[in-house]
C-alpha cells in the first residue's frame, strides 16, 4: 500500500514481516520479469529494470534470486506473460482506491478485486473513476543519513525534481513521472543508490476516518495486498493519531 504515512506505518507494524517476505519476493519478481521483457536485460540500459532491482534490494531479495529472475525473463523459453492492469473504485466510507496489478489472467484478477471491494461495502468502477482524485508522481527515497536536508534539496533541484522533504522515514524527492529516471540517475551520482525509486499515486484530497471505518478500509487493503496479482494499493484516507495508535496494537 502507498499513500499517507500514518497508515503506511500501521501496515508496516502489523504482523511479522517474515510472513510476508515470500509474497513480497513474488511481486518484485513479477515486476523484474515485465521490466526485463520491456527492454534490454541490462539495468544500466533499462530504467524500469533498474528500478525493479532497487525494489528487490529494498525487500532484501538475494542477488542470485534477482539474477535468475532476469535470466528467466530474457530467455527464449519465455514463461509467464503478465499484463499491467489498473483497477479503480470506492471502498468503505467513500474512500477512493487504486489497485495496480501484474496478471497472467485478467478475468481472475478482475473477479478477485471486485469480490474484495464488494465484501467490504465498496464497489469497483471503471478505469479513471477515481484516478482524477490522485496525482501521478515519481518518488526517490533515501535514508536520512544519506545527506543533510539542504544538500538533498539542492541536489533535487539540480536534478529537475519538484520537491525534496525530510520525513520520519528519510528523504523523499518527488518529481513528474516522466522525469523519474533522470532524477534518480542524477541523485545516484551525487548521493549513491537510493532506497527506492518508483511511481506513486498521491491523493489530492483525503477522507478522515473514525476507528470503525478505518478498520474496515484496512481490512479491504489487506485482502487486496494479499492477492498475488496485486502489486500496489493506493487510497485517499487519513486516520487521526489516537486511532492510528489503537489500530497499531491489533
Amino acid at each position: 500500500m502507498a499513500g499517507h504515512s500514518k497508515f503506511k506505518n500501521i501496515m508496516h507494524r502489523k504482523g511479522a514481516q517474515d510472513a510476508k517476505r515470500a509474497k513480497q519476493f513474488a511481486k518484485v519478481i513479477r515486476e523484474i520479469t515485465v521490466a526485463a521483457r520491456s527492454g534490454l536485460p541490462d539495468p544500466a540500459m533499462n530504467p524500469r529494470l533498474r528500478a525493479a532491482m532497487i525494489s528487490a534490494r529494498e525487500v532484501n531479495m538475494p542477488k542470485d534470486v534477482v539474477e535468475r529472475a532476469v535470466a528467466k525473463a530474457s530467455g527464449a523459453a519465455g514463461g509467464d506473460d503478465y499484463s499491467e492492469v489498473r483497477y479503480e473504485g470506492y471502498g468503505p466510507a467513500g474512500v477512493a482506491v487504486i489497485v495496480e496489478s501484474l496478471t497472467d489472467n485478467r478475468n481472475r484478477t478482475a473477479s478477485d478485486v471486485r469480490a474484495a471491494f464488494s465484501k467490504f461495502g465498496g464497489s469497483l468502477g471503471e478505469t479513471g473513476s477515481v484516478g482524477f482524485m490522485f496525482d501521478r508522481i515519481g518518488v526517490v527515497a533515501y535514508d536520512a543519513d544519506a545527506a543533510n536536508e539542504e544538500d538533498m534539496l539542492e541536489g533535487a533541484i539540480e536534478a529537475g525534481a519538484d520537491n525534496a522533504e525530510l520525513t520520519e522515514d528519510g528523504h523523499e524527492v518527488t518529481c513528474a513521472p516522466e522525469q523519474l529516471n533522470n532524477v534518480r540517475e542524477a541523485l545516484e551520482k551525487r548521493f549513491g543508490e537510493p532506497r527506492s525509486a518508483k511511481f506513486d499515486w498521491r491523493p489530492t484530497t483525503t477522507t478522515m476516518l473514525d476507528e470503525e471505518k478505518a478498520r474496515t478500509v484496512l481490512k479491504l487493503i489487506d485482502v487486496l495486498e494479499e492477492n498475488d496479482d496485486v502489486q500496489s494499493v493506493y487510497a485517499n484516507f487519513e486516520i487521526p493519531d489516537d486511532v492510528a495508535e489503537r489500530l497499531s496494537q491489533d
